[in-house]
């Protein structure tokens, strides 16, 4: 129980470090901003806390909760004094309304990637692990095929590798497992 709360603490927290590095371009650069539009990074949190649970139907539920907590520290950071925010309710209305379709897609990829991490925990199902491992490889083709090109190279670069370096775990995890 307590490591399931720090999961979803952690989401909040990588929720909120998202909003507040995708903020931040006039200080870090422009690159923030499109490294903070990354979704991939999303999923994997759905990935992780499948993976860290024993039972698949405890997957599903903590992949959501940890999805759903990342929105949320993202929200909060938004409506922040740190953001320079004043809350009021019709700001909130309208974060929510303009947010309101990332909740339903981490309504949907929470639980399907949870699960996702379980079956790659529970029984190194290689699938499983290639499809945390393309969704990392394959953003940067999703974003330029819908117009929405990742500017800086070493932002997509970067997750391409991570997706990449994926790719070869789980390549030798499962020859590993076949040999054993």
């Amino acid at each position: 129980m307590r490591r399931s709360l720090a999961a979803i603490a952690l989401a909040a927290a990588f929720g909120g470090a998202d909003q507040f590095l995708g903020a931040r371009s006039w200080v870090v650069g422009s690159w923030a901003v499109d490294a903070s539009l990354l979704s991939a990074p999303w999923l994997l949190i759905a990935f992780f806390a499948g993976w860290s649970q024993r039972t698949a139907k405890r997957a599903v539920g903590h992949g959501a909760a940890c999805t759903l907590a990342a929105l949320a520290g993202y929200w909060a950071m938004t409506l922040s004094p740190v953001e320079g925010a004043v809350v009021t309710a019709a700001g909130i209305r309208g974060l929510l309304a303009g947010q309101g379709l990332y909740a339903v897609g981490g309504l949907v990829s929470g639980p399907l990637f949870g699960w996702i991490g379980y079956r790659w925990r529970a029984q190194r199902d290689w699938r499983a692990g290639l499809a945390a491992a393309l969704a990392l490889c394959c953003e940067p083709l999703a974003h330029a095929a819908t117009g929405a090109t990742v500017r800086f190279d070493a932002v997509w670069a970067a997750e391409v590798a991570a997706g990449l370096a994926l790719v070869l775990y789980v390549a030798a995890a499962t020859l590993r497992r076949a040999a054993a």
